[in-house]
């Protein structure tokens, strides 16, 4: 059938549904398979329901359902990829077509890294007026329908939930109901999805009318009360966040302040300038839904992206809350889901563009200190996938080293953790330079290295033993601490601690000489371990009962 599966190529693709008979009769289906994500969402810290200001980006480029409707990837150059996910809480598939299941590509990405993804239930003009008619003004068993509808939808393709924007007039009848639909939806969202939410986008008001407000107000807040969140219009001042802060009153992080990228109407800030959004927004403890941030894509072009793209995100750091990993194992070659050739054990194994971004790895924390250090993302050369991770810096006359903060973390450690580390170390003097990992943990009286006798760190920084050999359990698995080859480093450690708590895994460039000079260096990571010595011994589960069905052979 042509809305699962490519006419041309036969392969498996990512769809909407269009209008209400087709959002009532969907059902599950065997085409569908490939349609469900497979990844679960990771866990996080702090979890998405803590009291801070929040961060959604809603993604809306070129009408949605590009090159990332191909499930099983594709060869396309120079791609769209968003990988900063530890800068944002909430991730929105957005486009015009009624009901927008997000490609599964994007939760897979998105749950790998902690993030929810919500779809976009939306109508708009006249069609969207006699939707709106329907469905809303025909009552109970009408609305009911819908909501059930939407929340089966999330939980069979195992996304998060649904951004509501009704950008149509509706009659008396329709928006009395309109409060009613969506504490149901929002209910029966909360109990087929765990974590599941519902936000509603600042659009028609109590009395039908429709008049984008670009704040929480009487007149559209009993909107706000049946569901998760309001995702505010751009065209606010800040006298609007003032007024919004005290109408919200507990509930200020579920108002999402809108900033559109483009910078469309009379707004603050957007492309380069979206800082100063940010920064008022902040001022007043709102959450924010960075609208469209593809800009970075679209306007400035594909060729040098990736700059580009670091840049847009790391003026936006200060005032982005991020969010930690709090389960092992953590492993990660820092692929983006796209590349320019493909590469397995440091040897490029077939070049050409490809695309997907289920492939796409844990990512990290891409720190910019502006003049010493700068984290981005290399396709030339890589361990595994399409990337590696590109750190430059320099270290400062007369200092030693210098530390890059690769994740945050936030989970008890076990007694013994087992670490491996692949790098590259490029430029003039490869050999001037020596590499390794830092785990710093929580500040406690309790927590110490190894045996009770050892004193605990100043400031709970660890720096794991070196391993010439991996231990005998583990030889199998880590063959890897002898297989540095073309021209990577393999480095296997390990770290017993009791009772403490994980922090921050960071990488230690240091200089092998003392010396007054500053001195530059390139270091590529190709892949990063923190493993869990207790459950890596344990085999994985068989796999059992495959199938195959539907097979075409060419």
């Amino acid at each position: 059938p042509a809305r699962y599966f490519d006419t041309k190529t036969t392969e498996p693709i990512s769809f909407f549904l269009t209008g209400l008979e087709e959002l009532l009769a969907w059902q599950p289906n065997s085409n569908d398979d490939f349609n469900v994500s497979a990844v679960p969402l990771a866990k996080r810290q702090p979890p998405l329901q803590s009291r801070r200001p929040r961060t959604l980006v809603c993604h809306d480029m070129r009408g949605g359902y590009l090159e990332d409707r191909f499930i099983q990837g594709s060869a396309t150059r120079n791609p769209y990829v968003f990988y900063h996910w530890r800068y944002i809480d909430i991730f929105v598939y957005f486009s015009h077509h009624t009901v927008t299941i997000p490609p599964v590509v994007w939760t897979n990405a998105a749950h790998r890294n902690s993030v929810p993804v919500l779809g976009t239930f939306i109508t708009e003009w006249t069609d969207g007026e006699k939707l709106c008619e329907a469905f809303l003004a025909g009552g109970e068993e009408a609305y009911g329908a819908v909501a059930e509808q939407l929340a089966r939808i999330a939980q069979h393709y195992r996304f998060d939930g649904w951004l509501v924007n009704i950008e149509n007039k509706l009659s008396a009848a329709a928006v009395g109901n309109l409060p009613l639909f969506l504490q149901e939806l929002t209910a029966r969202v909360h109990s087929a999805v765990p974590g599941g939410l519902v936000i509603w986008y600042d659009s028609v008001l109590k009395d039908g009318t429709l008049r984008w407000q670009n704040e929480l107000n009487d007149a559209n807040r009993m909107f706000f009360d049946a569901c998760d969140g309001l995702f505010t219009n751009y065209n606010w001042k800040e006298e609007q966040l003032e007024r919004t802060q005290r109408l919200a009153g507990p509930r200020l992080n579920d108002v999402y302040v809108g900033v559109d990228v483009f910078a469309r109407g009379d707004v603050i800030g957007g492309g380069f300038d979206t800082d100063k959004s940010l920064r008022l927004i902040r001022q007043y403890g709102l959450s924010a839904a960075i609208f469209a941030p593809g800009w970075v894509y679209e306007h400035l072009g594909k060729e040098n992206f990736l700059q580009n793209e670091n840049r847009f995100w790391g003026l936006l750091a200060e005032y982005l809350p991020t969010h930690s990993i709090c389960t092992l194992p953590l492993t990660t070659s820092f692929s983006l889901g796209m590349g320019t050739s493909t590469f397995l054990d440091g040897k490029d194994e077939e070049s050409g563009p490809w695309y997907d971004l289920s492939a796409q790895d844990i990512q990290p924390l891409y720190p910019e200190n502006q003049g010493t250090l700068s984290t981005s993302c290399c396709l030339q050369d890589a361990w595994c996938g399409g990337s590696s991770l590109q750190l430059q810096g320099t270290i400062p006359p007369g200092e030693e080293r210098v530390a890059v903060r690769l994740f945050s973390l936030q989970m008890p450690a076990p007694p013994k953790l087992f670490l491996t580390l692949l790098y590259k170390l490029e430029g003039p003097q490869p050999d001037d330079f020596t590499v390794a990992l830092e785990v710093t943990t929580w500040d406690s009286g309790m927590c110490f290295e190894g045996n009770p006798t050892s004193l605990p760190e100043p400031n709970g920084r660890y720096h794991p033993r070196f391993l010439p050999a991996p231990p005998p359990g583990l030889a199998k698995l880590l063959a890897a601490c002898h297989r540095g080859s073309h021209g990577w480093t393999s480095r296997c450690y390990e770290l017993e601690l009791q009772d403490c708590s994980l922090r921050d895994l960071s990488l230690i460039v240091s200089r092998q000489q003392p010396s007054l000079q500053e001195t530059s260096f390139t270091c590529l990571l190709g892949e990063v371990r923190v493993l869990d010595t207790a459950s890596v011994a344990a085999s994985p589960p068989q796999v059992h009962g495959v199938t195959a069905s539907q097979l075409w052979w060419q």
